[in-house]
C-alpha cells in the first residue's frame, strides 16, 4: 500500500469519486456551522499507510490519522504525518463532538464479525459533531469474495441498503449512497465467477502492481473511475452496482 496509493489507478481514480461526493457536502456543513468562520477538525479512521491524509487537506488541515497498526503510523510518519493516534475504530479515544469530518475507507471490512462495524459506526457518530458529515467507503457483495479478501483478512462485504441500514441505526442521515467501480464491475465479475467455476481462486490481493506487458492499462482504468466521478458531482447522481459501496453521512444538526 505504502508503495502504490500515491499513483496506483485504483487510489487515484477512487480518490476523485471521493472528492465527486464529499466535495459540496463538507462545504455546505462549513456554511451551516455555528460560530464564527473556523477550520474544520477532520480524522481519518484506519488511516493505512497515510496517503488519504494529504488528500483530506483539501477540506482543512487539522487532519489527525488513526490506525490499529503500528506498521501503518510508521509508514504515515515516512510521510511526515504528525497528528497520529494508535488505537482502533471501534474504541475511539477521543471526546464526543470532536470533529467536523469523519472518514473510513475499507476499514469496517477489516473488523471481526461480531459486531464491530456497528460499533465503530457509533463511534464515528459520537466524535462528529452535530452537523458533522463522514465518509464510509467498502467492499460490495458477499458473493465477490475473493483471494484478495483472503489477502487483506477481509470478514465482509456490504451491499449498499444494508451499509445505508447501519449507518441509520447508529444515528446517521444518509446524504449520498451509491456503488462506485461500476464500469469495471463486469469484467471483475465474469472473471471471479469463472474463476470459481473452474475451481480456482486469486491467490494474491489485487494491490499489486500491473504486469509490466498491462501497464498501459493504468490509464484506461483511471479514465473508468473518473467517468464515474463526473457523474457523481451531481446530486442526483447513483451508480445502481459496483466493487464498492460509498456512503456520505451526516450527524443530524439536533443531535
Amino acid at each position: 500500500m505504502a508503495a502504490l496509493e500515491d499513483d496506483f489507478w485504483w487510489y487515484v481514480g477512487m480518490r476523485d469519486v471521493q472528492a465527486a461526493l464529499l466535495d459540496a457536502v463538507v462545504a455546505d456543513a462549513a456554511r451551516r456551522r455555528a460560530g464564527p468562520p473556523r477550520e474544520a477538525d477532520i480524522v481519518d479512521l484506519g488511516c493505512g499507510t497515510g496517503a488519504n491524509l494529504g488528500w483530506l487537506e483539501r477540506y482543512g488541515t487539522r487532519v489527525t490519522g488513526l490506525d490499529v497498526g503500528a506498521p501503518a503510523l510508521r509508514a504515515c510518519r515516512a510521510r511526515g504525518r504528525t497528528r497520529l493516534v494508535q488505537a482502533s475504530s471501534t474504541d475511539l479515544p477521543f471526546a464526543p463532538a470532536s470533529f467536523d469530518v469523519a472518514t473510513s475507507f475499507d476499514v469496517l471490512v477489516q473488523l471481526p464479525r461480531d459486531g464491530s462495524d456497528d460499533a465503530a459506526l457509533v463511534e464515528m457518530h459520537r466524535v462528529l459533531r452535530p452537523g458533522g458529515v463522514a465518509m464510509v467507503r467498502a467492499a460490495a457483495y458477499e458473493w465477490m469474495r475473493s483471494g484478495h479478501d483472503e489477502a487483506l483478512g477481509s470478514t465482509r462485504r456490504y451491499t449498499r441498503r444494508g451499509l445505508a441500514r447501519q449507518a441509520e441505526a447508529a444515528g446517521f442521515e444518509v446524504v449520498r449512497a451509491t456503488y462506485a467501480n461500476c464500469l469495471l464491475f463486469p469484467l471483475a465479475a465474469v472473471h471471479r465467477l469463472a474463476l470459481r467455476r473452474a475451481g480456482l481462486r486469486e491467490a494474491d490481493s489485487d494491490v499489486q502492481p500491473l504486469p509490466r506487458a498491462l501497464r498501459w492499462a493504468g490509464g484506461p482504468l483511471t479514465a473508468a473511475l473518473r467517468a464515474e466521478a463526473r457523474l457523481l458531482r451531481r446530486a442526483w447522481a447513483r451508480l445502481p452496482f459496483g466493487l464498492s459501496v460509498v456512503l456520505v453521512l451526516r450527524r443530524p444538526a439536533g443531535a
